[in-house]
């Protein structure tokens, strides 16, 4: 592995919080601190190598420190997919500001915005790592399948590691602590990988719905991991997921429903929302729990 090191800088327009980001909580990450840093180690989304990134949040930009080989521009748009510095701040300022629990939202935490998978392939494989056990149990298989089998970088006193790349998936007879059955499911998630049809540019070229009708060919991968392969590895900022419960929960209580929202009250309500309904979603769940519902003043 390569020990090279470069920097690079991601422009920001709007409010922007990368401590928000940090500790979000998503996927693996469930961090409970915030030093200035966010560490990131992935396969790339050319899946030819890994690498770690330190990120730092300066005066209207945020800074990266690269560690490891690839090309440094892809590696960047793929950092800011992943912490959502993509997109325009300001517009989705002016969404929140339009609605009045988006408002309240944005106004608890104006700085929020969502953090992403680092690529379809990866949340393929914690889809894979995580279901049938708590999230918690799923992290640390997660870490450990990365230090055995990845790449570790040390990023600002700490070391990360990231996933397999793919033919080092296929390697793979057993993962300690995973159940036999999972490795068929792992190792075709890693040909797919191979194959493109876990490729980001490919997946965003489809209708949401079809994207997601296609990676549940993937065996193990149902509805719910299909959205979050699609909608929240692929960054898409404005696509409606009936799959997520505390999102229709988060729903409930902010907008002071007397019941459960169906479908048709979810994409009702979420209409205002655009361009911005995964952003939404999310952040009604992640930051309106700090906040009363209507009904508790």
């Amino acid at each position: 592995m390569s020990t090279s090191i470069r920097t690079a800088t991601l422009p920001l327009t709007g409010p922007y919080d990368l401590r928000e980001v940090a500790l979000m909580g998503f996927g693996h990450r469930d961090e409970s601190s915030f030093d200035g840093v966010m560490r990131l180690a992935f396969c790339t989304d050319a899946l030819d190598t890994q690498v770690g990134v330190e990120v730092r949040q300066t005066d209207g930009a945020l800074t990266l420190t690269v560690h490891g080989d690839g090309d440094l521009g892809a590696i960047s748009a793929q950092v800011a997919r992943v912490v959502s510095a993509d997109q325009d701040g300001d517009a989705w300022s002016a969404v929140c500001a339009a609605d009045p629990v988006l408002t309240r939202v944005h106004a608890e935490a104006p700085g929020f915005r969502p953090s992403n998978f680092y690529s379809p392939y990866e949340a393929a494989v914690w889809a894979t790592l995580s279901a049938r056990r708590s999230r918690r149990q799923g992290i640390g298989l997660r870490q450990r399948l990365s230090l055995a089998h990845g790449a570790a970088f040390e990023l600002a006193g700490r070391t990360e590691a990231a996933l397999p790349l793919p033919h080092q998936l296929l390697a793979l007879d057993a993962v300690p602590g995973l159940p036999a059955d999972r490795i068929p499911r792992l190792h075709a998630i890693a040909r797919a990988a191979q194959e493109s049809l876990l490729d980001v540019a490919r997946l965003t070229a489809m209708d949401p719905a079809e994207a997601m009708a296609d990676v549940q060919r993937l065996p193990g991968i149902g509805p719910f991991y299909s959205a979050l392969i699609v909608i929240r590895a692929c960054g898409l900022t404005d696509v409606l997921s009936t799959q997520e419960d505390h999102s229709r929960a988060a729903v409930q209580s902010l907008y002071g429903l007397d019941h459960t929202p169906s479908d048709d009250e979810l994409a009702r309500i979420s209409e205002a929302w655009r361009p911005f309904r995964t952003w939404a979603a999310v952040s009604l769940r992640a930051v309106g729990s700090r906040l009363a519902s209507p009904a508790d003043g």
